[in-house]
């Protein structure tokens, strides 16, 4: 006896306990064994298992032993289910439910139908509809099928195509519940891989950041040593400069005094006083310190392009390329997840 909501129409306490006892699977009563999830919702075992099987397509048993457990959604809450490896058979049965099924049957089926609860048939206001019309997709009455509109149609027991399409519409929820848990688990994998993309492009960044600081501080380090050796160098050409200059002082002002004191033998017009006084510069230097004076004592000199430092100059162009190279190895990994894509996609 099929036990649906419905049968009861006078809004009863039954019929509120009788809501209560419809399977959200299947839609019908309750059958033994009914077990009862972690969020407290009741299945029927027979559609809780239908609903893991179909989310697990992999689980199985092999020799009578089960070779893991798995999980499934409760249609009811979507409250993540996991078991063990007894699967739906390790779920506690809810013998209160149970028993409360067993009464509520008993009460329905020593109980009447009264008149009215049964469809009838429009054309013929006596008889019930009772038989299935396959040809027009109809219920209808005998009376249509013999004399009716319905006389020249394949027929069928009204009973058989309401189990039939039942049991249909059961695999369709199932189907249904089943692709709901999937599209669940792809969207907390992509979540999932939302996070690790941020994660490892935040590990990334950072590893860039210290390579570059390292190339940076290797370059800075290299730049120091660099102009240390150009300060030394300038240092150790204008101490040889500055040298030369001062002897070139010394040596201007020794033929200075010279001059001085040779003009002022050349001012006298006496000639005992200038031979006194031309003697007196003549004994202080003789006359071939005034011509050595004269020629500035050949003094060192600085050979042409001294004070140039272009040998310290440093081409950065095969750097400046090199930088302008510098960029992240996608070829292989790009190949790589297209190729991954692609399998995915045929899968």
């Amino acid at each position: 006896m099929d036990f649906q909501a419905g049968i009861l129409q006078d809004g009863s306490p039954m019929e509120s306990l009788e809501k209560q006892l419809i399977c959200p699977i299947c839609l019908e009563m309750f059958t033994k064994p009914v077990v009862i999830l972690p969020c407290q919702h009741n299945l029927c075992r027979k559609c809780a298992n239908d609903v893991f099987q179909a989310a697990n397509p992999y689980w199985q048993s092999r020799g009578g032993s089960v070779i893991s457990g798995g999980r499934f959604r409760c249609p009811s809450c979507r409250h993540e289910v996991l078991l063990d490896r007894h699967g739906v058979y390790g779920l506690q049965r809810n013998l209160l439910v149970e028993n409360i099924i067993d009464i509520y049957k008993q009460e329905c089926s020593s109980r009447p139908l009264k008149k009215g609860e049964h469809p009838m048939c429009k054309e013929h206001e006596d008889e019930r509809i009772n038989i299935y019309c396959v040809t027009c997709e109809v219920p209808t009455c005998s009376m249509c099928k013999v004399f009716g509109a319905h006389k020249d149609c394949e027929v069928a027991p009204l009973q058989s195509v309401f189990q039939g399409q039942k049991t249909e519409l059961n695999n369709c929820i199932s189907m249904l519940v089943a692709g709901n848990d999937r599209i669940q688990t792809i969207i907390s994998q992509l979540e999932d891989s939302c996070r690790s993309t941020e994660e490892n492009s935040e590990a990334a960044k950072q590893e860039l950041c210290a390579r570059f600081d390292a190339l940076a501080a290797l370059l800075e380090e290299k730049k120091s040593e660099l102009l240390q050796r150009i300060s030394r160098e300038q240092g150790d050409k204008i101490s040889f400069i500055q040298g030369l200059i001062c002897q070139y002082k010394e040596q201007l002002e020794k033929s200075s005094r010279l001059v001085e004191t040779a003009i002022q033998a050349m001012e006298e017009t006496g000639g005992a006083a200038f031979l006194m006084r031309a003697g007196r510069a003549i004994a202080m230097l003789s006359l071939s310190r005034i011509v050595e004076a004269s020629k500035g004592a050949r003094l060192e000199k600085i050979e042409q392009g001294y004070e140039s430092m272009e040998a310290f100059s440093v081409s950065l162009d095969h750097l400046t390329e090199a930088v302008n190279a510098l960029d992240f190895d996608l070829a292989e990994e790009d190949e790589e997840y297209f190729d991954g894509e692609e399998e995915e996609v045929e899968q």
